[in-house]
């Protein structure tokens, strides 16, 4: 055989090699297996500087143990606004997000409505590097609440309700609230509040005490009920759907972080949730714990 001949069968083979190599397809779809992570390494499941994130993270993560994947959490980072970016670049993997919260983000002045909308929307205007699976029946919206004396001092049943009043309250939220929703507010139903206090995940509380007047509390908080709050209806529906929904980073998982990650979607609803929110928020129980419950009782652990 010549030199030449040996040199032409072995550039040929290299490059078939190569070919063969590149053929995985989508990660989301045709994924390596028991790995997890598409490269076959450890999926990173982050979450937000708030119970109910912390707790839903935890639901990932140990569902996607339990397939076999190999995970690293990495809990209580911040807000959308640290958090995003993370995913973007694949310093984090997972991320338990809520669809409508997400659009808004991304795209302020889009108007879809309804989880399929929004969902559709969002896979338009996420990068080409991120997309969404699939989302809950679950949702955890944003509100503004009131305390039962405000609301029947005031006569308020909904945010419309709040015209000609807002200058004389204190609004309370997560620290993110006023630079999110301020103008939202302004443009959607002409309010502008006397002051804006960031009180995260003590809002409810502050709305007890009457350090604020006006707070942004989540629909599943359990203090709502047990604190004899009240949510104000939102008849111009500035608060879109907010269904539990994963954000990943695609090159980050395969077919068997997916198909984990949706099985948790596929049986999490707002009435579990809020359940599972009473004992972390209220019964000051460890998330962790609460999540591998919620898991067992549903076939996934």
């Amino acid at each position: 055989m010549t030199t030449r001949l040996v040199r032409t069968l072995t550039a040929a083979a290299l490059v078939l090699g190569a070919a063969a190599c590149s053929s995985g397809g989508d990660p989301l779809v045709s994924g390596t297996g028991g790995g997890g992570a598409a490269g076959g390494g450890t999926v990173v499941v982050g979450s937000a500087n708030y119970p109910e994130n912390v707790l839903l993270a935890s639901i990932y993560a140990q569902a996607l143990k339990a397939k076999g994947v190999k995970v690293e959490e990495k809990f209580n980072i911040g807000s959308r606004e640290v958090l995003y970016g993370q995913v973007q670049s694949g310093g984090l993997t997972i991320l338990p997000e809520y669809n409508g919260a997400l659009l808004g983000y991304l795209d302020a002045k889009n108007t879809a409505a309804g989880t399929q909308a929004v969902n559709e929307a969002l896979r338009t205007a996420l990068p080409a590097s991120l997309a969404i699976l699939d989302s809950s029946a679950a949702e955890d919206k944003d509100s503004l609440t009131v305390s039962q004396e405000t609301a029947d001092r005031y006569q308020l049943h909904s945010i419309a309700d709040l015209a000609g009043k807002a200058g004389e309250f204190t609004i309370g939220g997560p620290p993110e609230f006023k630079s999110r929703r301020e103008q939202q507010f302004k443009e959607v139903y002409g309010l502008t509040f006397k002051e804006w206090k960031p009180t995260g995940d003590t809002t409810a509380n502050a709305l007890k005490d009457g350090t604020v007047q006006v707070g942004n509390v989540f629909t599943t908080d359990p203090r709502i009920v047990q604190s004899k709050l009240v949510p104000l209806a939102d008849p111009k529906n500035l608060f879109s759907v907010q269904n539990v929904t994963p954000l990943v980073h695609k090159a980050g998982v395969d077919a068997t972080s997916t198909a984990a990650l949706n099985a948790v979607s596929a049986k999490l609803d707002t009435a579990g949730l809020t359940a599972l929110m009473k004992r972390v928020s209220v019964d000051k129980e460890d998330p962790a714990a609460v999540a591998k419950d919620w898991l067992k009782a549903n076939g996934l652990a």
